[in-house]
């Protein structure tokens, strides 16, 4: 077992063979979601989120490694690399510890001490920390070093102080004792600057103290952001007292005699100076990762559940941008999300134009037969949702209508992608289109968009880009593979999602259909320019044609178990086949138990839409006024962004309501994320809050009886 493979065992808890098997297919340019929907068999089942994580402990492992050889190499050739370093580095863990190890060894530049040494000074160091001598005898030792640039005693003494100092700030021992007493037992405390406005965001947090060890990630994030726009300050605190105490306890040598009191000094220097400053810096550097990393998990899961909500099929749907003063942009699309006709109401304040207004909804109405409608939730969004339900009330139409997050709307309209699906139309227009295909296929429709700019993010301008980046892109990557794709109708921002597509291919594909026709069977994707027989091995099973030559060609059986897949049906009715039974066939075929699986489940359902067991999007007639709430009704409502702290929810009013992260179960949860979702359907929730004057209101799923 090589170093890398015995490492990653002990991290993942996977075995030896399997890890083998990850990155052998890793190696071959096999992409996550292939290797997790297709070769199960050499992965023990692993879910592309496991496969994700364990990519990211590898990278980490080979970089630790990497570093460990690095550093070996290094202390060897400034010093003695002996046995007890060896063993030490060797034993490592994190390359934190590595860095710690190394830290004395640096090479250092202008350092009190350095000058120290420089000068000469590093054997009166030695002795001083050695505490053989008395104060006065090594004081008197201390006059045969001025020489030089050292002119006077006191310089000498001082000089071996610096060097103590530095070596006590370097000890990987120190170091890391001293982090673990900051991360258990310190806390941030949080000062207004001159800068704080008094009714700000950040005045709440000032004159705040949060404990290390349990202080949340949106604080924490909060927090900084209040430093970076110099309204707040941020210091780390030690009780001073215990710092002394402990370092004459356990760091004086019991036999100093009186010269401890120079050796403590020493330390102490050591500590304030160069010690504390460089661990708060490496604390909130801690901090911050866990708090990135914590964001942008909540960040990934809020997209996938976003993009994963059920599409609205078989019917068309009138898409609504509202406005005042520009009016109501609206789009229609047709059952396949395809534009078919838009126009501009006027329906709300100043023209306030219900006459006219009525009069181009019933006639597109007629035309194109919708009863679905899709209102964007920004600005007039309350009044266009009014303007409607009197619509129903007031002409006898049957138009229910749901607020769909109008998020990354403008950042499409004015994008290159927009320009090319629609240059003959007005970048307003657009964004009604965009409502209106988001609520068809929230999926297909929110890929063209960045996903930082949907609306279901937290600091997401705060955290690590990179990470973030990497994080919505699998998550997106994922999903995409998940659900499948359909290459007649997607668009090459949808295609590119597609495992071993990529863009330069997905363009190509479109290409080819516009050229050539629709697909009809997964084979004829070879020949599309630039997607080779490794392209095609991982992106062929994701891929689903309707009407396709073979129904196989609308399953997510991978082309290279067609074979299996046909003899299968041939010789077995697949509504009868045991669990017991699956060994036997399996070998019959030359498949493997969990693969034979995964083919039955896709016979038995092809053209299966995972998202079609979700419930419903709610769909509205009237309207929620805030005047008829009080504490104890109760309302229906849709999530429409999750926090760390609590979920926003949509329940027909101009502001989502709040359901605070203690109010959303009877049991106590550690992240919002384990009971509710983006985009889910509330049936009953209870107000516990209403200030009508500042549109807010409060929400409770506990005590609520579904």
């Amino acid at each position: 077992m090589t170093p890398l493979i015995d490492l990653l065992a002990q991290k993942t808890g996977l075995s030896s063979k399997t890890i083998t098997n990850i990155l052998k297919l890793l190696e071959e340019g096999s992409t996550i979601p292939f290797i997790a929907r297709y070769r199960k068999e050499m992965t023990g089942g692993a879910t592309d989120e496991q496969l994700r994580d364990f990519d990211t402990v590898y990278t980490y492992s080979k970089k630790l490694l990497d570093r460990k050889e690095e550093v070996a190499r290094l202390i060897a050739e400034r010093s003695v690399f002996n046995d007890d370093l060896r063993l030490r580095l060797n034993s490592a863990s994190t390359l934190q510890e590595v860095e710690d190890i190394y830290r004395p060894f640096k090479e250092k530049k202008n350092t009190r001490a350095s000058v120290a040494i420089a000068a000469g000074l590093e054997p009166l160091a030695d002795l001083l920390e050695s505490g053989r001598l008395e104060l006065n005898e090594f004081t008197k030792r201390a006059e045969s070093f001025v020489k030089g640039s050292i002119v006077s005693v006191e310089d000498a003494i001082k000089g071996a102080q610096d060097i103590l100092a530095e070596r006590y700030s370097d000890d990987p021992r120190e170091r890391d004792y001293w982090r673990r007493q900051i991360l258990d037992y310190s806390s941030f405390e949080i000062k207004g600057s001159k800068g704080l406005k008094e009714e700000g965001l950040f005045a709440k947090l000032a004159g705040k103290s949060e404990k290390i060890s349990s202080i949340p990630s949106h604080r924490y994030l909060a927090i900084m952001r209040g430093v970076t726009e110099k309204e707040l300050s941020v210091k780390i605190t030690l009780d001073a007292d215990r710092i002394e105490n402990t370092i004459a306890r356990y760091r004086i040598p019991k036999q100093a005699k009186s010269s401890q009191t120079l050796i403590l000094a020493s330390y102490l220097d050591g500590f304030k100076r160069l010690l504390f400053p460089s661990l708060e810096r490496e604390v909130h550097a801690m901090i911050k990762e866990k708090s990135d990393i914590q964001a942008i998990n909540t960040f990934g899961k809020n997209l996938s559940q976003l993009l994963g909500s059920p599409p609205v099929t078989k019917r068309a749907i009138l898409g609504a941008d509202p406005a005042y003063r520009t009016g109501c942009k609206l789009a229609v699309v047709d059952e396949n999300g395809t534009y078919l006709d838009h126009a501009v109401i006027y329906p709300t304040p100043p023209q306030s134009d219900y006459e006219k207004s009525a009069k181009v909804i019933k006639q597109l109405s007629e035309r194109y037969g919708f009863n679905a409608v899709a209102i964007g939730n920004g600005t007039a969004s309350r009044e266009t949702q009014e303007f409607f339900a009197r619509l129903n009330r007031e002409e006898g139409l049957n138009l229910t209508y749901t607020v769909v997050s109008e998020a990354g709307a403008s950042v499409y309209s004015a994008s290159k992608i927009a320009q090319e699906e629609y240059p003959q139309l007005d970048v307003t227009i657009r964004g009604a289109i965009s409502i209106a295909q988001r609520l068809r296929d929230p999926m297909a429709a929110l890929v063209k968009i960045d996903p930082k700019s949907l609306g279901v993010g937290q600091y997401q301008h705060d955290v690590d880009q990179k990470l973030l980046e990497k994080k919505l892109g699998d998550v997106t990557e994922d999903l995409v593979n998940r659900i499948g794709v359909d290459p007649n109708s997607a668009s090459v921002s949808l295609l590119s999602y597609v495992a071993g597509v990529g863009t330069k291919v997905a363009k190509a594909i479109v290409e080819y259909r516009e050229n050539s026709g629709a697909f009809k069977s997964k084979q004829e994707l070879l020949k599309v320019k630039g997607l080779g027989a490794k392209a095609y091995e991982q992106c062929a099973g994701f891929f689903r044609i309707r009407e396709g030559k073979s129904v196989l060609d609308n399953t997510g059986v991978h082309p290279e178990s067609y074979e299996a897949a046909n003899t299968l049906l041939k010789r077995y009715d697949l509504s009868s086949i045991t669990k017991e039974q699956i060994p036997h066939i399996a070998q019959e075929l030359g498949v493997g138990d969990v693969t034979l699986g995964d083919i039955i489940t896709e016979l038995r359902k092809p053209g299966f839409d995972p998202r079609e067991s979700l419930p419903p999007i709610m769909f509205r007639c009237d309207l929620t006024d805030i005047k008829e709430l009080k504490e104890g009704s109760f309302v229906s409502g849709v999530v429409r962004n999750i926090a760390d702290f609590g979920a926003f929810v949509d329940i027909g009013l101009k502001n989502d309501g709040l359901i605070h992260i203690s109010q959303m179960s009877e049991k106590r949860i550690s992240h919002p994320l384990e009971v509710l979702s983006v985009n889910q359907q509330l049936s009953r929730i209870r107000v516990v809050e209403v200030d009508i004057i500042k549109g807010k209101v409060g929400l409770s799923l506990r005590d609520v009886i579904d």
